[in-house]
């Protein structure tokens, strides 16, 4: 499979993955404990690895398996990121609506870029670097909001707690996403393999996470597995399946891609939650969205195309002999 063919069907899921969430919310709020969302969807995620590694160990070549706890433990930080990432995705989205949460997202480019350069040792050139720049600038100028008629009291249309949770948001896919590709670029491990050690540690975290929040509570609502389906709707489910087939493309992407591919994948995705905001929720588009998805697009463009085709290069022309 091709990796712009896994892109193209990450940019869809991660595109309604807002919309699945808010769909999922009644008069603003969760009516179940939105902490099972990330347990129920690593639980997917395993056990659809799982089923593929034990297909494929029964063939004639069985994959490659590092079993080492050296190398095994490596795959609880990742863990730990994702788990606290997750919650905070569903807390950012209670300020803001579904647009503005895919277009807070596109940050990630911006800390995915310098952690490429810091972690992975990456390297990047001045024309992806000034693409880098130019997607920060246009998220930012999609988020700014005239005042019309009305009396402005504010620039941004959402509480600030909504895009200081954003920011982390971002940071977190970010760190969490140079992390992982590293683990799985690290050897030749199979890709199955990798994730049912990414993927076990993801379901014991959370489980430990609702663990917590029982404590926490004083177990008023007794134990969280009595509970677990409590205000589950056809809705609430497409948003656990979503989650789910999401991180299993991430990680093919981190094995045979990279990051920016990822994140650029997600950022496109802001062009669907849009329209379907505006029809959906009542978003008002305003011409600094339309602007900022301009810019993204030219983002885009100036980091993928090859220079050639972006600059006009100068022919050397044939010397004359007199």
């Amino acid at each position: 499979m091709q990796w712009y063919l896994v892109a193209a069907l990450l940019t869809v899921l991660t595109s309604s993955q807002g919309i699945l969430t808010t769909l999922s919310q009644s008069n603003g709020k969760y009516k179940y404990d939105y902490a099972t969302i990330p347990f129920l969807a690593e639980l997917f995620k395993l056990s659809v690895s799982s089923f593929f590694l034990w297909n494929k160990c029964k063939s004639s070549s069985p994959p490659r398996m590092t079993k080492e706890w050296r190398s095994v433990r490596l795959y609880l930080v990742p863990s730990i990121i994702y788990l606290i990432h997750n919650n905070v995705q569903f807390a950012t989205l209670t300020y803001v609506d579904p647009s503005t949460y895919q277009i807070m997202g596109n940050l990630k480019i911006v800390t995915t870029g310098i952690l490429f350069r810091l972690v992975l040792k990456r390297k990047l050139s001045n024309l992806q670097w000034m693409a880098i720049v130019l997607l920060a600038v246009g998220t930012t100028t999609s988020q700014v909001k005239g005042c019309g008629d009305g009396p402005c009291d504010s620039l941004f249309s959402a509480p600030l707690q909504g895009y200081m949770l954003g920011i982390l948001s971002a940071c977190l896919s970010a760190l969490a996403g140079v992390y992982t590709e590293y683990l799985m670029k690290k050897n030749n491990d199979s890709l199955y393999w990798q994730n049912v050690q990414l993927y076990t540690f993801g379901v014991i975290f959370n489980m430990g996470w609702l663990i917590y929040g029982d404590f926490k509570a004083g177990f008023e609502l007794g134990p969280w597995w009595q509970r677990l389906f409590n205000g589950y709707s056809v809705t609430t489910w497409m948003v656990v399946f979503n989650l789910g087939s999401t991180g299993l493309l991430v990680s093919w992407l981190m094995k045979y891609s990279d990051n920016i591919v990822k994140v650029y994948s997600t950022s496109m995705a802001m062009l669907l939650t849009m329209v379907l905001s505006i029809y959906l929720f009542s978003v008002k588009a305003t011409i600094q969205l339309f602007l900022g998805i301009i810019i993204c697009i030219i983002s885009l463009q100036m980091y993928f195309m090859p220079t050639h085709m972006l600059v006009e290069l100068p022919q050397t022309l044939p010397v004359t002999s007199k």
